[in-house]
């Protein structure tokens, strides 16, 4: 008997897509997950932070014009599912007097956990050691 494979439902946020898309120290991990079947989505704030990683990299690196315009190709045609999402005010407001986090990464933390309500499989995916630490300590796997 052959067993499907398990399907996901993850948030990813901007580091473990520039992890899929770049070569680091978990690029490994970023890319076996991203070949998982499932929904893999990815909000307007990852969309914007990730194009502002892959320009800096060709300004302040070096990359060539091609690499660059490969990654963003890469971004376009990977597996993640562009959603809209706004997280509750007041939930943003909630979560930062809990977890000290960066402003985008708060957002993040909180889009999750909203849309967390109607998709409880939902998996945080982020490489950010911080705002990992706030997504377990808020239920998110």
């Amino acid at each position: 008997m052959t067993r499907e494979p398990a399907t996901v439902v993850a948030y990813w946020d901007a580091s473990a897509v520039v992890a899929a898309l770049f070569n680091d120290p978990r690029s490994d991990e970023a890319r076996e997950l991203a070949a998982a079947r499932g929904a893999h989505l990815l909000s307007s704030l990852a969309w914007a932070e990730t194009h502002a990683v892959i320009a800096r990299v060709e300004r302040e690196h070096g990359l060539t014009g091609a690499l660059a315009e490969a990654a963003r190709d890469a971004l376009e045609a990977g597996p993640w599912r562009r959603v809209n999402v706004a997280p509750p005010w007041s939930l943003v407001r909630s979560l930062a007097q809990t977890w000290p986090l960066r402003g985008a990464d708060l957002w993040h933390l909180s889009a999750a956990k909203a849309m967390q309500a109607d998709l409880p499989e939902l998996q945080f995916v982020t490489f950010d050691a911080r705002l990992s630490a706030a997504a377990h300590g808020e239920g998110l796997r």
